[in-house]
C-alpha cells in the first residue's frame, strides 16, 4: 500500500504531465547532479510543452520515468525510440518511447539570471562535463564551491 508521500508525488506527477500534454508550461527546481554543469541543483527549470514539434539530439527535455520525472538530455533517436543520458553520468539511460518525453528545457533560471539550454555544448563546458562525468572527486568540489556560493548569494 503506497505511503502518503508516495500518493502526493504521484499526483504531482500526473497534474505536471496533465498540464504539459494541454500545451501549458510547468516550473521544477532542480535536485539532483546529474545534468551537472548544464543544471545545478536549486536551478528552477521552466519546461514547455512541445505539442507538435519534434524533438532533437542536445534538447534537455522531461521524461517520464515511472514513478518519477528525470531531466535529461537526448543523446540520439534509435528506430522509434530516444536515448537520453545526464550530462554528469557515464552511462546512457534505458530507451524511452515519444509519448514518455513530456516537455524541453526551455529557461534555467538561476539566481537572477535566465539561461536559454543549447543543444550544442561549447567546448569548454564540454570539457567540464566530461571531467566532472569521469571524477567523483572533481564533482564534490564543484558542489561544494556551488553551496558556498549559493549561502554567499543569500546571505549577500
Amino acid at each position: 500500500m503506497p505511503g502518503l508521500t508516495e500518493v502526493r508525488e504521484n499526483h504531482k506527477l500526473e497534474l505536471a504531465k496533465e498540464v504539459l500534454s494541454s500545451g501549458g508550461a510547468i516550473r521544477l527546481r532542480a535536485l539532483g547532479t546529474s545534468m551537472l554543469p548544464s543544471i545545478w541543483p536549486g536551478d528552477v527549470l521552466r519546461i514547455e510543452s512541445k505539442l507538435g514539434e519534434d524533438f532533437v539530439p542536445g534538447d534537455i527535455v522531461l521524461v517520464a520515468r515511472d514513478p518519477r520525472f528525470v531531466v535529461h538530455r537526448l543523446v540520439e533517436k534509435r528506430n522509434s525510440q530516444w536515448i537520453t543520458r545526464g550530462d554528469a553520468l557515464p552511462e546512457n539511460d534505458p530507451p524511452v518511447a515519444d509519448s514518455q518525453l513530456l516537455g524541453k528545457v526551455s529557461t534555467i533560471h538561476r539566481k537572477s539570471r535566465a539561461i536559454t539550454p543549447s543543444p550544442r555544448l561549447k567546448p569548454l563546458i564540454r570539457l567540464l562535463t566530461w571531467t566532472l562525468r569521469h571524477s567523483n572527486s572533481a564533482r564534490n568540489i564543484a558542489l561544494r564551491i556551488h553551496s558556498i556560493r549559493q549561502r554567499t548569494c543569500k546571505s549577500g
